[in-house]
């Protein structure tokens, strides 16, 4: 099983040579537009961003992720040329892989989570979002799915076949119960819109929330969905045809990947002048440190 799976980028190449190279060239795509766009963010937020909110400490974690996704993706291409039947060469490249996809989905659910309780909950949630908090659940995130998928590659490697269906639902689990969470909270947010007692909240901050809940909505169904359906399919139907299994595996790891290049969308949405700042970049004019959470920071009244 395990020889199976890391060997897929062999067989891809042998049987479906076209589909191999098309591939290639979009994984170099994503490397590229992956690394630009959030090498840009990491300065604008670790460097140009005065207040380091709850929101500001997840997202770095965030970027960090999506920056590892993207440098893997031309570790892949070298090793399947120089690693030959190295076993343990594949076996860092899936770990590390693996590791930070599970990452940035928690990640992004933890911001999801931070948009609803600023928004909803800003009273009785204050004391739980602060950036010492948040730096303890960061790390708490990478610890966990590095042991998770850890786990999940060393009952791969140990029990092979007879433990396919445990290992699918482990790692489906890691999908779906946030997945879950993000549906729920976005529902609960969209329906606290109407509510008389959020109106003096501007309306600015309360459809930012929602357009952000939305955007990693659609990057879960884009970019995650594809890779834990066919996860299930397996675990239902082992038999599935190998040349039909390879084929979907290798399209789903790729759109997995092109989170790395959609995250981007949702930075716009953790500060107010994100994009100002990005544009001045560009421009080579000196931008102004963001120093306003939109959408997780509450004035007390000193500061109004």
């Amino acid at each position: 099983l395990f020889s199976k799976f890391i060997h897929s980028d062999k067989e891809l190449y042998t049987e479906f040579y076209n589909l191999w190279v098309a591939l290639m060239v979009v994984n170099a795509v994503i490397f590229l537009g992956g690394v630009v766009l959030n090498s840009l963010a990491l300065y604008v937020f670790c460097f140009r961003t005065k207040t380091k909110t709850t929101s500001v400490i997840y997202t770095i974690n965030l970027i960090v992720t999506d920056l590892l996704v993207g440098f893997s993706l031309p570790v892949r291409i070298i090793m399947f040329y120089s690693a030959g039947d190295c076993l343990n060469c594949p076996l860092v490249h899936i770990f590390g892989y693996f590791v930070n996809m599970y990452c940035s989905i928690l990640f992004l659910t933890c911001i999801c989570v931070d948009r609803y309780l600023a928004i909803v909950q800003a009273e009785a949630s204050r004391k739980w979002r602060n950036p010492t908090c948040a730096k303890g659940i960061c790390v708490f995130i990478w610890i966990f799915a590095t042991v998770v998928t850890f786990s999940i590659l060393t009952m791969a490697i140990q029990f092979a076949a007879c433990c396919l269906s445990k290992i699918l639902v482990l790692m489906v689990c890691e999908y779906f119960f946030p997945l879950i969470i993000i549906i729920f909270f976005t529902t609960r947010i969209m329906c606290a819109l109407s509510k008389p007692s959020l109106m003096h909240q501007s309306r600015e901050r309360r459809m930012r929330a929602v357009q952000l809940l939305i955007t990693v909505l659609i990057i879960f169904m884009i970019c995650f969905t594809p890779f834990h359906v066919r996860q299930v399919a397996i675990s239902i139907n082992p038999d599935m045809p190998h040349d039909v299994s390879l084929l979907v595996y290798h399209v789903t790891v790729t759109l997995s990947s092109l989170n790395s290049c959609m995250d981007p969308i949702v930075y716009c949405f953790v500060t107010n002048n994100f994009q100002s700042t990005m544009k001045n970049i560009f421009r080579k004019t000196e931008p102004e440190q963001i120093s306003v959470d939109i959408l997780g920071m509450n004035k007390n009244s000193k500061g109004s």
